[in-house]
């Protein structure tokens, strides 16, 4: 073990004393027509914020040699199409990179009013609320670890936690409201250890050495993205290298991590990652009551056919194991009541699916095949002692397995571009469930087995114009969905989901945008699912879909292509959402913490709404300086067993975050990020309740008073995050080092008390009542250390 550290010591300081080369690296890449993917001769290109620039041959393809290594953007211009400024792309000496530009036609003259070309897109459906992320902040991001589930949380309207959760929080929606699509397939959940029902978990499962950039939606959903209330991402990923036979690993925060991508013949490429944790060595070091492992991988396989087709195939997958560390001698208290709340885990996840693609002259077309498939089980015994099944207090398994369909056309019928299709999905929902649950009214038995076939089906359309010279934009879309679950879901004209986009254009920097919509979301397999009695009751509650009606507005300035200054209002009405018949909750408040959320009888009558402003700006220079200030002001709020609207468990009401980085000489880069999260308000514990003895044998711990529900509030929460980067691009090699130090300066943040039974002297549980009911203790509980990391990745 020493000889291998002093190997890794050397290794690294052999890199520190050399320098790296410049001005060597090369970039490929192909200009084309969005619509009938025909390459473009003649087209201007030139690497932004530089003279450097050449111009494309007859097929559209171009080459720049002699580039300095780092991360850039490619303009590309061209008479009747609109200029376009490229995602980032990384360039390095030690291989050739590969990028492609699509280019829309317009028919926009030369004394009218020009659209200037921005580092920061947005479509005519989505004309605001939509955000581009880079890879460099992906790559780059302070206290992020390159988990893009953390870099999201820079961006206006998404509510960061203090703790180690990837919870996709957007603007005072649940974490259940949000929808996730890798190269336009849908990826049910995007993290390891995922809570069934929701979004969230505590580490990411894609791998961002495959990303090449970023859409982010809070609002103005386009039409072809459905089921989502709150949130879209789409996530896109590179191509594997067309030349030759690539390899990368690294070793980050918590995962060792190994990518291979080249070619597969002259119109094949592939790209492939594999990841293994040892954040169970690290935990079991430093005695913490929780060892889980996780494992995924990701890969992408691309063939163009020929100059009208091209095949994609695309996977992600992770195989997740949480277990206890029942080997910690004299545990504490905060040890003790995590060990005795937490069911052993076992989980796993993927996705496979293809994208084919057929061009015509103004049209393409869009057929897209996947299949996802979640298996997710838990069990615990009371007190960890599984020596007799008397003990059992939970045995959950379940399955959601589900198989997609999704036509879409994309085509421009003169002056107006349409988008129209059509989705068939088949889903098959599995749940084996034996508990004990103790209510204040009566205990119940579950002991039941689900095994539901569901049928979904939509159809949708878009369409977009400009009028006024191009001054102003507008776009209609509608969809419709339905399902063959109950009666009140099945009538497609009972879910039309009309949305309304608006952009004007003021000045060539000015811009006022607009969107109103209706969305809805079904309700999750987990509520379908659940039964009472050994009937499906929630079907017999006729379960409708989630409504949500947004209202956006918002004015845009521009005054560089790479600076941008946004402020937007929102406002979000929910109806129909589940509500709790137990625990008489609405389930908006629920799935920021491990478990299953929605496996009990619930009714469709809970209303709700956010609302806020948010302000962001944003410059972006890639291989320079990076700067992102967002504020969000948001108040979310649901209506509590009485009907009176209270604040939700995601009702921060501030949101302020700072990032930046700055690339120095000689390619080191630092980068700062710090964020403030208003008190988030929580429900306080129900101790009589608690204190029963089979109460709380039956839940492994201590129980909420709903009747109190979110009526206390947290201290605000704020942490500095640092990291520093250092690159060395070489002849043969890419190396990267950082040092990402989280919490700098050391914020202890307020969390929820801890609850735990007394013990006498013996290790026995002190009770009163006559036996009935334990002696509890109330422990402060507080979370936040300084937690720094470090990273090493190679490129060959």
């Amino acid at each position: 073990m020493r000889l291998l550290i002093k190997i890794i010591y050397v290794f690294i300081l052999s890199f520190l004393m050399i320098e790296s080369f410049a001005q060597q690296a090369v970039l490929k890449g192909r200009v084309y027509d969005a619509l009938s993917n025909k390459g473009l001769p003649f087209v201007n290109v030139v690497v932004s914020g530089s003279t450097l620039g050449t111009v494309t041959n007859e097929d559209g393809n171009f080459q720049l040699s002699g580039l300095n290594p780092g991360f850039i953007r490619i303009e590309a211009s061209f008479i009747g199409y609109k200029k376009k400024i490229s995602p980032e792309i990384e360039l390095s000496n030690s291989k050739s990179a590969f990028i492609e530009i699509e280019l829309e036609k317009t028919n926009q003259q030369i004394d009218e009013i020009k659209v200037r070309a921005s580092l920061f897109r947005k479509t005519e459906e989505s004309p605001l609320s939509l955000k581009n992320i880079g890879i460099s902040e992906i790559e780059n991001s302070p206290g992020a670890n390159r988990d893009i589930s953390k870099v999201i949380q820079s961006f206006p309207g998404v509510q960061s936690t203090p703790s180690f959760r990837n919870d996709i929080i957007i603007r005072g929606g649940g974490p259940s409201e949000s929808r996730f699509f890798l190269d336009g397939i849908e990826v049910p959940n995007i993290n390891h250890f995922a809570t069934q029902g929701a979004s969230g978990g505590p580490v990411g499962i894609i791998n961002a050495d495959l990303l090449r950039e970023v859409n982010y939606y809070s609002g103005a959903f386009p039409a072809n993205r459905g089921n989502a209330l709150s949130g879209v991402l789409e996530f896109f990923q590179v191509d594997g290298n067309n030349e030759k036979l690539r390899f990368q690993t690294s070793v980050g925060a918590s995962e060792v991590t190994g990518t291979l991508d080249g070619p597969l013949g002259e119109k094949t490429t592939f790209i492939f990652s594999a990841r293994r944790s040892y954040l169970q060595f690290l935990f079991d070091l430093f005695e913490l009551p929780f060892l889980p492992t996780f494992n995924d991988f990701q890969f992408k396989v691309r063939t163009r056919l020929d100059s009208k087709n091209e095949l994609t195939f695309v996977g992600l997958g992770a195989i997740d194991d949480f277990a206890l560390n029942l080997n910690i001698e004299n545990p504490d208290d905060q040890q003790k009541s995590i060990l005795a709340s937490i069911p052993k885990n076992e989980q796993w996840t993927y996705t496979v699916g293809a994208v084919y693609k057929h061009f015509r002259e103004n049209s393409f077309q869009t057929f897209v095949l996947s299949r996802n498939h979640l298996n997710n089980s838990a069990i615990k015994y009371l007190d960890n002692d599984d020596s007799s099944e008397a003990n059992k207090t939970l045995d959950y398994v379940s399955e959601e397995i589900e198989s997609r369909l999704r036509f879409e056309n994309t085509t421009r019928l003169s002056d107006f571009k349409l988008n129209f299709g059509a989705n068939l999905d088949f889903a098959k929902y599995k749940n084996s469930t034996e508990q004990r649950r103790f209510y204040e009214q009566e205990i119940i038995d579950l002991d039941f087995d689900t095994e539901l076939d569901v049928l979904k089906w939509g159809v949708f359309g878009h369409v977009s114009h400009n009028f006024l010279e191009d001054r102003l934009s507008l776009s209609f879309g509608l969809r419709m969905d339905a399902n063959n679950y109950s009666s009140s879901m099945q009538d497609m004209f009972e879910q039309i989901s009309p949305r309304l986009s608006a952009s004007y254009l003021l000045t060539d920097k000015w811009s006022l945008n607009f969107n109103t919509g209706r969305y809805y979301q079904m309700p999750t397999y987990t509520a379908l699912g659940f039964k009472k009695n050994d009937v499906l009751v929630n079907k017999s509650n006729n379960l409708k879909y989630i409504q949500s009606d947004h209202l956006i507005g918002g004015i845009e300035y521009r005054p560089k292509n790479n600076v941008v200054l946004s402020l937007e209002g929102f406002l979000k009405e929910y109806s129909n959402y589940p509500f709790s018949v137990e625990d008489s909750i609405s389930l908006a408040n629920l799935g920021a913490d491990f478990g299953v959320v929605g496996n009990e009888e619930v009714v469709s009558i809970s209303e709700g709404r956010a609302y806020g402003l948010e302000f962001q700006t944003r410059i972006s220079s890639a291989n320079k300086f990076n700067f992102n200030l967002s504020y969000t002001l948001v108040r979310s709020e649901f209506e509590d067993k009485n009907g009176n609207m209270t604040a939700s468990s995601w009702d921060s009401k501030h949101l302020l975050v700072l990032t930046t980085t700055k690339k120095l000489k000689r390619d080191w880069r630092l980068g700062a990020r710090w964020r403030f999260v208003g008190g988030l308000p929580y429900t306080p514990y129900d101790l009589n309740r608690s204190s029963i003895i089979e109460a709380w044998n039956f839940n492994n711990g201590p129980y909420l008073d709903n009747k109190r529900l979110n009526t206390e509030r947290f201290d605000a929460f704020h942490q500095l995050d640092l990291r520093v980067d250092k690159t060395y691009y070489l002849n043969k090699i890419t190396a990267k080092f950082y040092i990402d130090i989280q919490n700098f300066y050391n914020f202890e943040n307020q969390e929820q008390d801890i609850i735990v039974r007394e013990e006498d002297g013996n290790g026995n549980f002190l009770t009163t009542a006559n036996g009935t009911q334990y002696v509890l203790k109330q422990v402060e509980n507080t979370s936040g250390n300084i937690l720094p990391t470090i990273g090493i990745i190679l490129e060959f």
